[in-house]
């Protein structure tokens, strides 16, 4: 072999390696369609709030007991010069259950997705300033969110059906 050709075999050795890499990246890409991570996120984010809000409910529209005396007795914001008492303890736990109940409904149909993930992200924020310990979780939920609100809910979804029958851009930025 002549000085020349060593550099052409690393070439083709590398050029072999760029190959195999793309077919794998193609696979993945197969797999991990677009449409199919945004369902999963959206169903995600959907389910531990989901699991929350049925916590606190009786019945319709019936809050718990224990719901009332969490936001009365246990939760506290945890702000500068706090911890501090929620205020209108009854209303904040009315408006957690509902947010907690129709939010994750709304997402994993994909209706209306993007402000439903919205609403879960400022209640991530509250969650956040309740319990600060539990930020590797919360930021996770944030960070769903901000997904969910940067790339919509994909095609799997209602809102995705809505537009395509108004003949609106199916992706928007």
């Amino acid at each position: 072999m002549t000085a020349i050709d060593q550099p052409l075999a690393s070439i083709d050795r590398f050029r072999g390696m760029a190959l195999l890499t793309d077919r794998a990246s193609l696979l993945v890409r197969t797999i991990a369609q677009p449409s199919l991570a945004q369902l999963l996120l959206r169903v995600a984010l959907a389910v531990p709030f989901w699991r929350s809000g049925i916590l606190k409910w009786d019945g319709f529209l019936q809050l718990s007991d224990a719901a009332v005396t969490l936001f009365t007795d246990e939760f506290m914001l945890h702000l500068p010069g706090g911890p501090y008492p929620f205020p209108a303890p009854t209303v904040m736990a009315f408006l957690s259950g509902c947010g907690e109940i129709i939010f994750p409904t709304l997402l994993v149909l994909g209706f209306v997705t993007r402000f439903a993930a919205l609403g879960l992200f400022f209640m991530t924020v509250i969650v956040e300033l309740t319990v600060p310990d539990g930020w590797p979780v919360h930021i996770t939920w944030a960070a769903m969110a901000l997904g969910i609100m940067a790339w919509g809910p994909g095609r799997i979804s209602i809102d995705y059906v809505i537009r395509r029958l108004l003949g609106l851009p199916t992706t928007i930025r």
